[in-house]
């Protein structure tokens, strides 16, 4: 089984910067992929960004050049830097995670989810 536990939430003004962490744990052989997604309420959840084992990275539209995904493969874990945060994007943020524990294939997993909240 694997854990995502995500981090770095919480309440910041208009054009601060948050940085968010998915620490995964378990029985984890490789990360093929990770990503980090939104969901504001009354809304679906969204996509914000997805970074692959190779480092290709994809970013929705509304946070390009605002925020950065990254990895530290050692330590299992994925960071998410927000900069120039805007109201809108408050929401929950989820971290996700394609894993390889030794099943025959990869294996989805999903964080608690994270609170952002951006003040005008």
């Amino acid at each position: 089984q694997v854990q995502l536990v995500e981090s770095g939430g919480g309440l910041v003004q208009a054009g601060g910067s948050l940085r968010l962490s998915c620490a995964a744990s378990g029985t984890i052989f490789s990360i093929n992929a990770m990503g980090w997604y939104r969901q504001a309420p009354g809304k679906q959840r969204e996509l914000v960004a997805t970074i692959t084992s190779r480092g290709s990275t994809n970013y929705a539209d509304s946070v390009k050049g605002r925020f950065t995904i990254s990895t530290d493969n050692a330590k299992n874990t994925g960071y998410l830097q927000m900069n120039s945060l805007k109201p809108e994007d408050t929401a929950v943020y989820y971290c996700n995670a394609y894993v390889d524990s030794g099943r025959p294939t990869f294996q989805q997993y999903w964080g608690q989810g994270t609170q952002v909240t951006v003040s005008s």
